[in-house]
């Protein structure tokens, strides 16, 4: 590895516990602020003119530095010194640094980031369509003695209508809505046959499968969503 590829690599390493902040995120606006932590981040340690330029300007701003330690150990400390960040002279030139690097090296950060990013917003899009299926059978639950089984049905009625806003799941999806003779896809409780809907059938699993893939695309799990 060259010297640059060395430096590249060593400032995406010190950076991966703010790039897996995505996973906490939960708007696109906030997925900006962690991406542009990360290049912060790595710019601190591969382009330390631009970024010096900028931790100066923070300090010495009466405002930014104001707006940073106001915020500090709060929920929005975070996005106030990004905020901060971006509004200095030096962010564009700091960016176009960093990009040059990422070029140089073979890397491309951007596409990097975007994976992440539309991984987590295909994600978020699909615990929202399905969030009020979800309280629904829920309370179906807890009002009823229910036993492992019934919360496996549960699930994977929840999971096929996660699958609904999965683009990618079109044909698996499709395929078990003909297996369990279902009427109305967007509404997979209407005809609902308990009795057809076994996940030990071959075309259940490519969707579980599914989204599974997209839960972890999207920096979570299936059952940790189903609990949430």
């Amino acid at each position: 590895m060259t010297p640059q590829e060395i430096a590249f690599t060593n400032a995406f390493n010190a950076n991966r516990q703010c790039l897996a902040l995505f996973a906490k995120c939960s708007s696109r606006d906030e997925l900006h602020v962690v991406r542009d932590a990360f290049y912060l981040g790595m710019a601190s340690i591969c382009c330390k003119e631009e970024y010096e330029v900028i931790r100066e300007e923070l300090i010495t701003d009466e405002a930014s530095a104001s707006t940073i330690i106001a915020s500090m150990n709060g929920p929005k400390a975070l996005e106030s010194m990004i905020t901060s960040a971006r509004s200095s002279a030096g962010w564009e030139p700091l960016l176009g640094a960093l990009h040059e690097l990422s070029s140089a090296v073979g890397s491309d950060l951007d596409q990097v980031w975007g994976g992440l990013e539309r991984g987590r917003l295909e994600w978020l899009g699909a615990l929202n369509a399905a969030h009020e299926l979800k309280v629904i059978l829920k309370a179906a639950l807890d009002n009823n003695q229910h036993s492992q089984d019934d919360d496996t049905d549960a699930k994977m009625v929840w999971m096929f209508a996660l699958s609904l806003s999965i683009p990618s799941l079109a044909q698996c999806r499709d395929a078990w809505s003909r297996t369990v003779q279902m009427q109305e896809p967007t509404n997979p409780l209407k005809s609902y046959n308990s009795e057809l809907w076994d996940c030990r059938k071959a075309e259940w699993r490519p969707l579980d499968l599914g989204v599974q893939d997209a839960a972890e695309r999207g920096g979570s799990s299936v059952n940790e969503a189903w609990d949430a």
